[in-house]
């Protein structure tokens, strides 16, 4: 079984990175941006809070959880997604590797992993191959519980234009997922018995 984040940290509450100062460094209040990352970082952490305290088998790190929740979409801002604010030269899907990057400079490792595992229900070497998918050709799957919550409750809040900022249901995320494949909804499926959320 993989370690829990908390255990790996070795962090006090002194020494956390604060979500808020470093998504300032990149987003200027009051833009459309800005305010999406807020507020959609806040839904997933809420979320994934809630998963995380029925995970009585292994208790995962509360205030990483909330920590990366809040951070996960750093790297959409260099992406290309004007219903988000956002104009930069990288397609959508890149933002996770993108966090990973920005983070890891913030000196931020294990948060940066979320970034990058959180995108799809993770993407396997093979699948980003096979699909050509425009993303280094790495493993970005979830391992740590943590991860898993944050990428699991992430699934609940598509970023798409329709569906801005407003929660899906159980049965609606399932649908969306399917669409990705028979793999990622596996996973889903395994994970929603593992969290106990239907």
């Amino acid at each position: 079984m993989a370690n829990s984040i908390k255990d790996v940290t070795g962090r006090d509450s002194k020494t956390r990175p604060d979500p808020l100062a470093i998504i300032e460094k990149y987003y200027t209040p009051g833009t459309k941006s800005y305010e999406y990352i807020i507020l959609r970082g806040r839904m997933v952490a809420d979320k994934a809070l809630a998963i995380a305290e029925n995970v009585t088998w292994l208790p995962p790190g509360m205030a990483f959880i909330e920590e990366a929740s809040l951070l996960h979409d750093i790297g959409i801002f260099m992406c290309d997604a004007p219903h988000l604010g956002c104009t930069g030269d990288y397609p959508y899907i890149a933002h996770g590797y993108l966090g990973r990057q920005i983070l890891e400079d913030e000196g931020c490792p294990l948060h940066a992993l979320v970034c990058e595992r959180h995108v799809g229900m993770g993407l396997t070497k093979a699948e980003i191959v096979e699909h050509q998918i425009p993303v280094p050709h790495r493993e970005m799957m979830s391992i740590t519980p943590e991860e898993e919550i944050i990428c699991f409750a992430d699934k609940f809040f598509p970023a798409t234009p329709e569906r801005m900022l407003a929660e899906q249901s159980f049965e609606q995320t399932r649908a969306m997922i399917a669409e990705l494949g028979a793999r990622p909804l596996r996973t889903f499926d395994r994970w929603a018995a593992k969290f106990g959320v239907n």
